[in-house]
């Protein structure tokens, strides 16, 4: 019989109740046994899900319990280095909601800590475990659009209705970029294997002192980046990555199943087109399950830290563009 992973949550974030926690409880070979809230009505959808998971009404005492091997943390954005680092100090493993850091030298720690322990720290970054990326990286590099000539992508969704959010709060790290944009920058990333090599314009619209809009365009080795994020447009999200002859689309590269079934596009020259659809497939569960694999097999993650940090450090970059006017 193969060895299960044994999950605690700490807090009962909406996106908890709604994707993570019954991820982890679908995962093959992951069981969901803890969840850390003060809200016995948070916890309801998980004791709904597993019957017999354990409830703290603290988070340190679901990392005190020796029989959770790996936790969950979708805590607000600056929280997340403190409680990844209590976390792995405790000896369990960590996948944190991203954006895990909100400067790229806060991850310097997190890499050492994983280095000294052992132990699996990871960013929540899941679009990378979706098959509709790992396809649309190998069209990339089999060279079916010829050279790579353009990148350009929209995300968004509108919370103005919500000024309570987390989002619209500068004390806990919210703006569209550290929410949305390491979807537009990271998954440049990785499907190009690139980082850029300069930030040619960072343009933010500001409200309370967060990024409610924000362009950034790129220079990369050989093609330009340009992307939207925003928090106040309806909901749009679209990925294109242009050759001299062709282009791939992915018109539900983030939410695919929530926001619109999961396509790549493949468009060659004289009007043809190709397309492949993934109506199936959960990026949640393959996440916790190619988690669970690298914990107990020793198998490559798909998005170490280091992949984290380059996507933070772009972000960083465009943050001071932005600042330099």
């Amino acid at each position: 019989m193969e060895q299960n992973l044994r999950w605690g949550i700490l807090g009962a974030a909406k996106f908890a109740r709604q994707h993570m926690g019954p991820a982890i409880h679908a995962a093959q070979h992951n069981t969901l046994s803890a969840v850390a809230t003060s809200s016995a009505d948070k916890a309801a959808p998980f004791q709904a899900l597993a019957g017999d998971i354990a409830v703290y009404t603290s988070y340190d005492d679901l990392l005190a319990d020796p029989n959770i091997d790996a936790v969950y943390i979708p805590l607000p954005n600056h929280l997340h280095v403190e409680w990844s680092k209590r976390a792995a100090r405790a000896g369990k493993h960590v996948l944190c909601e991203k954006p895990i850091a909100l400067r790229a030298d806060q991850i310097d720690e997190l890499i050492a800590l994983r280095n000294e322990t052992g132990l699996l720290i990871a960013e929540a970054f899941m679009i990378t475990h979706h098959p509709q990326w790992i396809y649309a990286r190998d069209l990339l590099a089999q060279g079916a659009i010829g050279t790579l000539m353009q990148v350009d992508g929209v995300f968004s969704y509108n919370n103005a209705h919500d000024p309570q959010n987390i989002r619209n709060n500068p004390d806990f790290g919210g703006g569209s970029l550290p929410d949305i944009g390491v979807y537009t920058m990271g998954s440049t990333r990785f499907v190009t294997g690139q980082d850029p090599l300069e930030i040619l314009s960072s343009d933010l619209v500001l409200e309370n002192g967060v990024d409610v809009w924000a362009q950034v365009t790129a220079q990369f080795d050989g093609f330009k980046f340009s992307a939207v994020t925003s928090m106040r447009m309806a909901a749009r999200q679209e990925m294109t990555f242009q050759g001299d002859q062709g282009y791939i689309r992915l018109t539900a590269p983030f939410n695919p199943s929530v926001f619109d079934q999961a396509q790549v596009t493949l468009h060659r020259p004289d009007m043809e087109v190709v397309t492949k659809r993934f109506p199936a497939e959960n990026h949640y569960i393959r996440q916790v399950e190619n988690f669970r694999n690298t914990v107990l097999t020793g198998a490559d993650y798909p998005t170490p830290l280091e992949f984290s940090q380059g996507t933070q450090r772009m972000m960083d970059m465009a943050f001071a563009a932005a600042r330099r006017g």
